[in-house]
């Protein structure tokens, strides 16, 4: 029997997979942003699965009987499980928390959160980044509930059983005030065209039975700053939505200096 507590990770970004591993949650997100080189080197997303989860697409048994380093004292620091169609044969019920890792390693610990107060506004436009598994760059004009059904039963196209996302902050009615997308000075994403991006928001405020407009097939997550983040991240599939909100500036200053440091001051 392994002299360390094993727990189940399933990565959202940069990509998907059900890791097992005898990392505590702090640990396994320095390890696989920084500390591995065969892995990944910028930020992760991934959230800790309850260990008791079991599902027949997955040998999670077995797996975690291999999550063994074979040395005494040293932790098995990851088994993949699996790494495809993973987040759709997940129960949402089974997630305990998300974490978010920086490029250097530092990791914030979001929680389950059932306010949805925060962006309960019909009808107000909206860049949402698909994250996992799909990874469009896409406009709206649904709020977090609506689009997460959308995406998960409404639309075949470019829709998934399961979708985690986020919202970008961006002040769209500026944007708007602007007539000549070509005056503005950048794009307020990386590699997005600022004439391609004002014409998604017209195409939905000219046309209010329209509810989605894709900017991008690529995503642009992994150049933007968390600082970026409007509200926090959601989980989504028909009938449910979970939430993990992302704390004020000024409650990461407090209570998380290193992970604030890292994300909202430049050297």
């Amino acid at each position: 029997m392994s002299e360390f507590q094993k727990h189940l990770y399933l990565i959202l970004y940069p990509n998907e997979a059900l890791v097992a591993s005898e990392l505590n949650p702090e640990d396994f997100g320095k390890h696989y942003a920084v500390g591995s080189p065969k892995h990944f080197s910028g930020k992760v997303i991934f959230a800790e699965i309850h260990l008791d989860f079991r599902h027949d697409y997955f040998q999670i048994e077995e797996y975690l009987r291999r999550t063994d380093s074979g040395m005494p004292g040293v932790p098995k620091k990851t088994k993949f499980i699996k790494s495809y169609r993973v987040l759709e044969h997940v129960d949402l019920e089974s997630i305990l928390a998300l974490y978010l890792v920086t490029v250097n390693g530092h990791v914030l610990k979001l929680e389950k959160s059932d306010d949805f107060t925060l962006f309960q506004q019909p009808k107000r436009l909206r860049v949402y980044q698909e994250i996992c598994p799909l990874q469009l760059l896409v406009a709206s004009n649904l709020d977090p509930q609506q689009f997460g059904k959308y995406i998960t039963i409404e639309t075949e196209s470019k829709g998934a059983p399961k979708i985690f996302f986020t919202q970008y902050k961006l002040d769209v009615e500026k944007l708007l005030a602007t007539t000549d997308a070509q005056s503005l000075s950048a794009s307020p994403f990386p590699n997005i065209n600022a004439s391609n991006l004002t014409a998604a928001i017209l195409e939905l405020v000219n046309n209010p039975d329209k509810r989605t407009k894709t900017i991008s097939l690529n995503e642009v997550f992994g150049q933007i700053s968390y600082a970026q983040i409007q509200h926090g991240f959601w989980l989504a599939e028909p009938d449910r939505l979970i939430f993990f909100p992302m704390p004020s500036e000024e409650e990461l200053e407090e209570k998380h200096y290193r992970w604030w440091k890292s994300v909202y001051r430049t050297t």
